[in-house]
């Protein structure tokens, strides 16, 4: 085992005729330069001049519709008009907008306690699991045989009438 010569040896040191000055050089590899961003400011107000985000809004709620672009505009204000109708009937406001803050609150903390529990590794599989589990449960016992099902329908109709009214 005298000596054994590496295969993997640069060129540059295995030839001992390469001159050092070439050795010492560092090799520069160029990326293609990229073209000059456009500019926006130019560009843009030639493109879009005349452009009205409301009345491409209204163009396309009309092409939805199918109806010319002033009868839906005259169809915002009617509905406005209702809510502010349904607000005027409103004997306590107070009491309505106390109640719709604490709703927009409580969906808030409900959407942030949900979000924290799906980061648990392991409850989101578990919570998935029982949902499964009760929606087999819950089938079986209401959805399988017909006196069952009859059953939960008078339940459903009943609990309708007593959240809506008799009418």
């Amino acid at each position: 085992m005298a000596s054994t010569a590496c295969a993997l040896t640069s060129p540059a040191l295995a030839d001992s005729r390469v001159p050092a000055a070439r050795s010492k050089s560092p090799i520069a590899i160029g990326l293609p330069s990229l073209p000059p961003l456009p500019n926006v400011a130019s560009q843009g107000t030639s493109r879009i001049s005349g452009f009205s985000p409301k009345r491409l809004a209204q163009n396309v709620v009309a092409m939805a519709t199918g109806e010319a672009p002033a009868q839906v505009a005259t169809q915002l204000p009617e509905f406005v008009k209702t809510i502010q109708e349904a607000w005027d009937q409103v004997e306590d406001k107070y009491a309505v907008s106390s109640l719709a803050f604490a709703a927009a609150v409580g969906l808030w903390g409900s959407a942030g306690m949900i979000s924290a529990i799906d980061r648990l590794p392991v409850v989101p599989g578990v919570l998935e699991l029982v949902g499964i589990g009760y929606s087999g449960w819950f089938a079986y016992q209401n959805l399988v045989y017909k006196p069952d099902r009859e059953a939960l329908l008078v339940k459903i109709k009943c609990l309708y009438r007593d959240i809506i009214g008799s009418s």
